[in-house]
């Protein structure tokens, strides 16, 4: 196989619908928004995440902020707009009953939200992994909401979801020996993280994955290795779930259509 790699995960789906690669890994959430065309069907084949892998934390020294629903009228932070956590807030506010009028969101950069948080620039920030824990583990921040694995998110949000995911366009898909054979290197690699030494795995890896600092990617493997949806699999009821999450607050095409193709092997219709 050639993998190829986006600026975003936008850019994933556009690659998809444009018939520029067979598969492509993004979020459901930028495949229904600008990874269709008319006369598509795309299938879900093999799920990763349940949800953007961030923690929605509070500034440790403000003790009387301990569920989301105390945050109206609070500065939040994250990282830009439009990035990919952010519908996901929006969802976490929902669930308590608020909406995003009702805080006053900023956005500092991926780099500032540490810094914002710990200056009393803002009260709370969703902020992603290795960078949740290791405030949390220093007692720096407490927390409001976890969508770091997929027990946590289904916690939060009240159903299970699915984030990130393999997508194949139903026209374009390759044959099940290929599908089969793709999703079972998936499932070794998801083992082999969660088994190998970090040391090994680096050595392994490319540069560009591990990073200059060995310290960040013992942090980010040790988050990994939870992260996954068990096996790849996804429902039909968790999709339709989250595609009914997505759709009550994104403009979504009206005819936005996904079918689910778990690891190849089983077909039903999903979505409107």
């Amino acid at each position: 196989m050639t993998l190829r790699t986006t600026r975003s995960e936008i850019g994933a789906a556009e690659a998809l619908a444009q018939s520029q690669v067979d598969l492509a890994a993004t979020s459901l959430e930028a495949l229904l928004r600008f990874g269709i065309r008319d006369g598509q069907n795309p299938r879900l084949l093999f799920g990763l995440t349940a949800a953007p892998p961030v923690a929605l934390v509070v500034d440790a020294a403000h003790g009387r902020l301990r569920t989301v629903a105390d945050l109206v009228g609070q500065r939040v932070a994250l990282s830009a707009p439009g990035a990919a956590e952010h519908t996901w807030l929006t969802l976490l506010l929902a669930r308590a009953r608020l909406t995003p009028a009702q805080i006053q969101l900023t956005s500092v950069g991926a780099h500032g939200l540490d810094r914002a948080l710990m200056t009393g620039e803002v009260r709370a920030a969703l902020v992603p992994e290795p960078v949740a824990s290791r405030v949390l583990g220093e007692r720096r921040a407490t927390l409001l909401a976890d969508l770091r694995t997929p027990a946590a998110t289904q916690k939060a949000l009240g159903v299970p979801t699915v984030s990130a995911a393999i997508f194949v366009r139903a026209e374009r898909r390759p044959g099940e020996r290929e599908l089969a054979a793709f999703t079972r290197g998936l499932l070794a690699a998801e083992e082999r993280l969660g088994a190998e030494a970090t040391g090994d795995l680096a050595t392994k890896l490319p540069k560009n994955v591990v990073g200059p600092s060995g310290e960040d990617f013992e942090a980010r493997l040790r988050q990994a290795r939870n992260l996954y949806l068990p096996d790849g699999r996804v429902s039909v009821e968790q999709l339709d779930g989250t595609v009914e999450l997505l759709r009550d607050h994104l403009p979504l095409p009206a005819r936005a259509r996904i079918q689910l193709l778990p690891q190849g092997r089983v077909k039903a219709t999903s979505g409107r």
